[in-house]
Order: C-alpha cells, then structure tokens, then sequence
C-alpha cells in the first residue's frame, strides 16, 4: 500500500501518476485532498467547475461531486478505463481521503516529484478545498 500527500501537489498531475501505478496493480491511499492544487487562472477554474457542477439536472444527471475527495477520485477515474474490468478494479484499490485518518498518523508517505507545485511559474493557481467551499460543500 502507497501513500501519497497530496499537499502542493497539481491535481492533473498526481491524478495521471496515481492512474499509471493503479493499472500496474498498486494500492493506493490519497491524505490531504484539500491541499491538491489545480493550476491555472482562478476566475476560469471556479467557471469551469462551476459549468460541470449545473450541466446536468437534479433528476437524472451526470452528478458531479463537490467534496475534495470526490472531486480529486473522480478526476483519476477520468484517466481510467472505468467502464472495464481492469479499471473498476483499479478504482477499488484507490481511497483517497480529507485529512490525515488516524490510521495514517504514524504512516509515512510518499512524494511525488513530478506533480510538485514548484514547477509552476507563477502564482496562478487554486486550490481544491477552496474550489470546493464555492461549490458548496461542507466538509
């Protein structure tokens, strides 16, 4: 089992790491989701998110989370193949949390270097609880 910190890491770029060592078999825990970092301008990340949030209707969807957590498994679910048998069981081997569980107080976790928010040049960037709590989530 692997656990990765999502603290100041960009999202895309952990979600696309995350999903390369899930089809490759590996288990892996998420911490921190809030902290992840979607880089870009905010006022067009808060639109996009936005737009995604209304498209669809209350009765029948698509039913966009609003939770970190859910946001941050649902976008490594977008770089899967969840609709076949490889990729549903790749998605059961990801949990991705709020927070640090008290049973991963005393864990160790894992850095991914690659998806480290220091390779941004500039100050454009957001991050995911905040996109959350303008969605409207309480968490």
């Amino acid at each position: 089992m692997t656990i990765i910190d999502a603290d100041g890491l960009i999202m895309g770029r952990l979600a696309s790491t995350v999903a390369k060592k899930l089809l490759a078999g590996e288990e892996i825990d998420i911490i921190n989701a809030e902290k992840a970092v979607i880089s870009g301008s905010k006022i067009t990340t808060l639109r996009e998110y936005d737009e995604t949030l209304k498209r669809g209707k209350p009765e029948y969807g698509p039913y966009f989370p609003k939770r970190p957590d859910r946001i941050l498994k649902r976008t490594v679910r977008g770089m899967l193949p969840y609709k076949r048998a490889r990729g549903k069981d790749a998605m059961g081997r990801l949990k991705v949390y709020v927070g640090i569980p008290m049973e991963f107080k005393d864990k160790e976790s894992v850095r991914i270097a690659e998806a480290s928010m220091d390779r941004l040049s500039s100050n454009k960037y957001l991050r995911l609880g905040d996109v959350s709590i303008k969605l409207g989530a309480k968490f």
